[in-house]
């Protein structure tokens, strides 16, 4: 499978393209808030399977799920609380991925993720319009495992090369700090990757969310 490179500017046919090629099965790189993300359809083990293996990497790691509105959450996990609400208000769009309960009907093989899911809104128009006609993505960093993540499109390609059908380019991305993710699973919340969004913003948002052992835990 050879790959194509396509500039967002022509924002419809790079949409058709890259929602054509998920459907298909195939994994594209996508621009997200914070670094290229490497993308396929969530609901097909098989897509994400690529996925995994255009990364070199092992299903104990499964991807994230990026939808393109708060609304779609619910139709992928359950016992949504006060606390989601809360973060979803203040911060998606934006670079905060939570992991939650998967509703038990789920149908996602993403890896070895057990009854739960990481989901994020992206804060760039461009991948959620994307998210609206191709339905839930699982995304991760676009990157060989082990590497840094991609910040342009030549990058990208330069390590994940043919094993993406479809890369869309939209200029450099922000920068390598990636998003905050937050486990909202149990009574307690906790912070299991520090990133864009501090402990503190995080506490102010919903109060006492995060305990201050673990502010000073995360840094």
């Amino acid at each position: 499978m050879t790959h194509i490179v396509l500039d967002i500017t022509d924002a419809e046919a790079a949409h058709t393209a890259a929602a054509e090629a998920v459907a298909r099965g195939e994994v594209i790189v996508l621009p997200t808030d914070t670094v290229y993300g490497v993308g396929a359809q969530a609901t097909s083990g098989a897509a994400v399977q690529r996925l995994l293996d255009a990364k070199q990497r092992g299903r104990d790691l499964p991807p994230p799920v990026l939808v393109a509105e708060v609304a779609m959450v619910r139709a992928l996990a359950t016992d949504l609380d006060d606390r989601l609400h809360g973060l979803a208000e203040a911060f998606w769009p934006g670079a905060l991925t939570v992991v939650l309960r998967a509703r038990d009907a789920l149908r996602m093989d993403l890896g070895d993720r057990g009854d739960t899911i990481a989901v994020r809104v992206p804060d760039h128009a461009f991948t959620r319009e994307l998210l609206r006609r191709t339905g839930p993505l699982a995304v991760s960093s676009a990157n060989v495992h082990g590497n840094d993540a991609a910040l342009t499109i030549a990058d990208a390609v330069a390590q994940l090369g043919d094993a993406c059908s479809v890369y869309l380019d939209a200029g450099e991305m922000a920068g390598p700090v990636p998003s905050t993710i937050v486990d909202l699973t149990g009574p307690r919340a906790r912070v299991l990757r520090a990133g864009r969004i501090t402990v503190q913003e995080l506490n102010e948002a919903v109060p006492g969310l995060v305990e201050q052992s673990e502010e000073s835990h995360e840094g």
